[in-house]
This record gives structure tokens, C-alpha cells and sequence, in this order.
């Protein structure tokens, strides 16, 4: 099952972009023989600041035909990583071939986006930078193929 972060803004150089680039190449590495990956990062960006609705529409544009369509927002359902990992493996065995992960620009995502969600994840009640999600979400994506795989990665 392919995997595609897509995200409002663009990510630059630095210690963010150094995170997620390693946790997605070690997703990647982990997740071959389980099926899993690649993971790729697809960026859009509203470069007129036409507010959700507009990221809205560029972020749905960015959307693999057919893809399971999972949201990142505060609404959405906390859970741990074993039950993360369970959730991957679910739609990967139910024959998926596509998964959307959605990051919202600073202000979310658009209410009709979030409605048309297969399903919705949150990180917490705390509000999280949407780059830094980024990594957070690329780390998650690492430790679920750790634990799919029975690797020492995680530990309970």
C-alpha cells in the first residue's frame, strides 16, 4: 500500500526536513516486506491565502485516485501506535492500494474535506506546528512497520 502525506505549505531545509526524510527512508526500508510503503511527501501550497476552502481544493487535487483519504485534526481519534499500526495493516489487507495522510494548513482543514474522510486521526488535545506534524506522522509510519514486523523499535 502506497502512502502519501499531503500537506499545505512547503517544507524547508533544515532539522524538520532532516527528521522526516530519515523516518520516511526507514519507513520505507521496514515496510517493503510488509507491504507497506513507499511513503512520499506531496506538498501544496495557496499562494494566494484564499484561506481552507482553497487549500481544500489544491489538497484534493493532490489526492491518489482511490485512495483511502485519512485526515490529521484535533476532532480526530486519539490512538495508540499498536492500534496505528492495526489500522495501517487493516486497509493494506483489505486490499488498498492508495492511503492519504492529510495535514491542514495553520487554520485546519476545510470542514467539507474533513467530512468526506475515511477516517480521522489526532496527536492530542495540544495543538502540534503542521511542519513538525509532519515528522511526528513520519516517525508513527515507522514505528507501525516496527511493530507489523516484531522489530525492537517499539517498546510497550
Amino acid at each position: 500500500m502506497r502512502i502519501s502525506i499531503v500537506a499545505v505549505g512547503r517544507l524547508r531545509a533544515g532539522p524538520e526536513k532532516t527528521l522526516l526524510d530519515d523516518y520516511l527512508t526507514r519507513f520505507d526500508r521496514t515496510g517493503r516486506a510488509l507491504g507497506l510503503g513507499p511513503a512520499k511527501v506531496i506538498e501544496v501550497e495557496d499562494k494566494k491565502n484564499a484561506g481552507m476552502g482553497a487549500e481544500a481544493a489544491l489538497l484534493r487535487k493532490a489526492l491518489p485516485k482511490g485512495a483511502v483519504i485519512c485526515t490529521l485534526d484535533e476532532r480526530g481519534r486519539v490512538m495508540s501506535s499498536p492500534d496505528f499500526a492495526n489500522k495501517l495493516a487493516g486497509w493494506r489487507d483489505a486490499g488498498r492500494q492508495d492511503l492519504a495522510l492529510i495535514i491542514g494548513g495553520a487554520d485546519g482543514i476545510a470542514p467539507d474535506l474533513r467530512a468526506d474522510a475515511d477516517f480521522s486521526i489526532s496527536f492530542g488535545a495540544m495543538v502540534w506546528p503542521h511542519m513538525l506534524v509532519r515528522v511526528m506522522l513520519a516517525e508513527q509510519l515507522y514505528r507501525a512497520a516496527t511493530i507489523l514486523s516484531g522489530g525492537p523499535y517499539h517498546r510497550v
